[in-house]
């Protein structure tokens, strides 16, 4: 279980702290996906690397089954179990997609299972398991190819930046089937950052993250009813 208590993070700017997250309060239990959403520069990325440990928290602090992680940095967050897909996935110059899957295992795997991985994120493994993870792939191959190593990593906790960012609407269904089959096999904990209809409804909990702070939480249902009726009140404006 994840368990977020009163997490600020701030930045220097203009002779003063600038607030980008500010006392959020959240609990991921044991097999449950909770989506974040909220408008950009709200707050979620942010929230997502603090976890993880790619910024250092402010203020607050993060227990990941009872442990603190405040003290831990990002290497020592992913051997407790917290993976974590970014936006903008590196490049791995030199490297082949088996290796980056292997290496993401900790492991040496058989080819068979590394076409599982590739396969859940709707990539035909015979053409990309052995090609490099340079610039020879888009940004949504990339992208699916990171993915595929989260579930290699078989961690606890997996995060996801906007999962569905660069990838086509096809490869999109197999993403979302991915995650209910993740869910439903309740082998690990899940946060997804989407602003997308299909993923918000996948979640146990739908948590709204606007100005740095948690502005409403509740189950798919109501949050997007709450959503929609934002909308069209800026609408109305």
């Amino acid at each position: 279980m994840l368990e977020l208590r009163d997490l600020c993070f701030s930045v220097p700017g203009d002779g003063k702290r600038i607030d980008i997250l500010n006392h959020i309060n959240l609990t991921v239990p044991d097999g449950k996906l909770v989506v974040i959403t909220g408008p950009n520069g709200g707050g979620k990325s942010t929230l997502a690397r603090v976890i993880m440990g790619l910024e250092k928290a402010t203020s607050g602090s993060i227990v990941f089954n009872g442990e603190s992680m405040d003290e831990l940095n990002v290497t020592e967050r992913a051997r407790k179990g917290i993976s974590y897909g970014f936006q903008q996935p590196p490049r791995f110059k030199g490297m082949k997609v088996r290796d980056l899957l292997e290496c993401a295992a900790g492991k040496d795997l058989d080819k068979e299972v590394c076409c599982h991985y590739l396969a859940q994120v709707g990539l035909c493994s015979h053409e990309y398991i052995d090609r490099d993870v340079d610039a020879s792939l888009s940004g949504g191959e990339l992208k699916r190819i990171e993915i595929a190593t989260i579930l290699a990593r078989q961690g606890s906790l997996m995060i996801f930046d906007e999962p569905e960012a660069g990838i086509d609407l096809w490869s999109f269904g197999r993403l979302t089937e991915t995650f209910q089959a993740i869910h439903r096999s309740h082998s690990a904990a899940m946060i997804i950052i989407s602003h997308q209809e299909r993923i918000i409804r996948l979640a146990d909990e739908v948590v709204m993250v606007a100005g740095g702070m948690v502005t409403g939480h509740g189950s798919a249902e109501s949050m997007l009813q709450q959503i929609q009726s934002d909308n069209n009140s800026c609408c109305c404006i």
